[in-house]
């Protein structure tokens, strides 16, 4: 199964009157970190139980290999849900053996993949304690543990950086790239967007159920208004006020920055920045994925 994609394709779900996910499609391809992004209540997490098989679609499919996942291809799949799916009395080698071996390793294998996983994520001093016993940040790393003892083809992971301190951040962030090295697809959501911009090949964006925006950071944040910082020391108040595709965000002292539309030329500004005198600073700030999220979800809704 290595050096395959997964597929969600045109997936619906309702509860009733409402509309949870709505013709959602995205693959996650091989060797890639894909960040699912969304507000709260979006639909990432009813995405991700449909792909695991935890929820079933009232229409569309979730493929992987180009095939429809079956029993087979689930016990395969590494998944990190965001609320922690551990038993909480369980020792954290004990579980990690016993989860491993649910997924269909021998005993000596999960033993061996169990004490491998809790030596690279920090947790050799912890694994003959409980559970329950341990930090939150700690449950994390078990719960991460639990998604990889098996060696899964494909992860799936629910807000894995929820409560990391960045120690535990940098370390699972590493584990990840690892992973997708190895050829095996990585999803996860997390709300915490300058990391996804930071990790991600690609970003997917849900809104109210329906994906909005799929795409490279790069290819994403193009079409957005960009933002200059001019230093002008001898210019009067407002001087930039008024210039064609653009708007001025902040005006203090000396410093200006301004707001470029789409298509609009920044030397425009710089040479009305140039006839006020002397510009000690004409720096340019491509939008972030902040802004884009931003962007996307205040949008209004089309009538």
């Amino acid at each position: 199964m290595a050096d395959t994609a997964l597929e969600i394709d045109d997936v619906s779900k309702r509860y009733g009157e409402v509309v949870a996910l709505d013709s959602v499609s995205f693959d996650v391809r091989p060797g890639e970190l894909f960040g699912f992004v969304g507000s709260n209540g979006a639909g990432k997490t009813t995405t991700m139980r449909i792909a695991l098989g935890v929820l079933s679609a009232d229409a569309g499919q979730v493929r992987f290999g180009g095939a429809p996942v079956t029993h087979e291809t689930r016990s395969r799949i590494g998944y990190m849900p965001e609320e922690r799916g551990l038993y909480p009395k369980m020792k954290v080698l004990d579980q990690l053996v016993y989860l491993a071996q649910l997924h269909g390793m021998t005993a000596n294998a999960a033993h061996t993949s169990a004490e491998n996983w809790i030596a690279r994520l920090g947790l050799k001093e912890r694994r003959t304690e409980e559970v329950q016993k341990l930090s939150l940040g700690n449950q994390q790393r078990v719960q991460l543990a639990a998604a990889l003892v098996h060696d899964p083809v494909v992860l799936v992971l629910d807000e894995p950086f929820s409560g990391l301190d960045p120690l535990a951040v940098d370390v699972m962030s590493q584990v990840l790239r690892e992973k997708a090295a190895t050829g095996v697809p990585v999803v996860f959501s997390s709300h915490q967007l300058d990391l996804v911009q930071r990790l991600c090949d690609r970003v997917g964006i849900i809104r109210d159920g329906r994906m909005v925006a799929v795409g490279t950071v790069p290819e994403l944040t193009a079409s957005g208004a960009s933002r200059i910082n001019v230093s002008v020391p001898s210019a009067a108040p407002g001087w930039a006020s008024g210039l064609p595709g653009t708007t001025v965000v902040a005006e203090d002292g000396e410093r200006t920055v301004i707001e470029l539309a789409p298509g609009t030329d920044d030397q425009t500004v710089l040479a009305a920045a140039l006839a006020t005198g002397p510009v000690r600073e004409f720096s340019r700030q491509t939008a972030s994925l902040s802004d884009l999220f931003r962007n996307v979800v205040t949008e209004e809704k089309p009538a």
